[in-house]
């Protein structure tokens, strides 16, 4: 974790639950990481911006089996989106690169070591199941607060009214304008978003598959206000966050096209 990511390598446990869980779970351990003073607030931004990620079951399980009917386009969407955010961690081990990375005693975040024993087994059991219940309610509250955003978005016209502004922008780069009200939509939240995408029929489908690239990488303005609500008890700044995961989602699109392009096994054009 050092040479590839500046961050010490408690950070490993961040970066693989990052991965594995999906969001906001890459987020909360670099947060608690900086409630236990285990990591500099330094390293813990570096780890907000490329250890908050989507999950295998979610890419490679709903979007890839569910949305698109192929294992094939899940798991090129799973191996981008991990370059990708390996990409942006790489990148980011020169954030705030001249700070002095030390932790210090003083700091108002108590630097704690929990041991787990059979005396305190019960209360670390039930003070886990608490915070897993309480993350999982955090998630479902926002997808469907967004959700309800994004209908009401609809019903007004306002989504037809700004998608009229991207007409000119998606002509001249040739994608087919009906992408526009999906990628607005999958801009505040993700699953609505890629769902439309995945239902749009087109030739090309790898523009499909790029597009929801993109805003698997983003994250969306849903899982930002998730990771916001987290970090918001620490003196954790949501930039590097923000920066990580407009890079992410471009680098994850670009790396699509680069594997579509270059391995046939790839390729679903007609």
């Amino acid at each position: 974790m050092k040479p590839i990511f500046n961050v010490r390598g408690e950070g490993a446990f961040a970066f693989i639950m990052g991965i594995i869980s999906g969001y906001p779970m890459g987020a909360k351990i670099a947060t608690n990481f900086r409630k236990n003073n285990i990591c500099t607030k330094e390293e813990c931004e570096r780890l907000l911006s490329f250890t908050n990620n989507s999950g295998p079951l979610f890419i490679i399980g709903t979007v890839g089996i569910l949305m698109f009917g192929s294992t094939t386009i899940g798991l090129l969407l799973f191996i981008t989106h991990i370059l990708a955010c390996i990409s942006v961690g790489i990148i980011f081990r020169f954030w705030k690169i001249n700070y002095s990375p030390t932790l210090s005693s003083t700091s108002h975040y108590a630097n704690k070591k929990y041991y787990v024993s059979f005396s305190n087994l019960g209360e670390v059991l039930a003070n886990s199941i608490t915070s897993s219940i309480s993350t999982i309610l955090l998630i479902g509250g926002f997808v469907v607060i967004f959700s309800s955003i994004i209908s009401i978005l609809k019903s007004s016209g306002f989504i037809n009214i700004l998608s009229t502004c991207f007409f000119p922008l998606f002509n001249f780069i040739n994608i087919d304008t009906s992408f526009i009200n999906p990628l607005i939509c999958g801009f505040f939240e993700i699953t609505n978003g890629i769902n439309s995408i995945s239902s749009i029929a087109c030739k090309k489908l790898s523009i499909n598959i790029i597009l929801t690239s993109f805003l698997l990488g983003f994250g969306g303005i849903s899982v930002l206000l998730q990771v916001l609500s987290i970090t918001s008890k620490t003196d954790l700044s949501i930039k590097p966050y923000l920066y990580g995961k407009i890079l992410q989602g471009i680098l994850a699109s670009v790396y699509t096209y680069i594997f579509i392009n270059t391995i046939p096994f790839f390729n679903f054009d007609i």
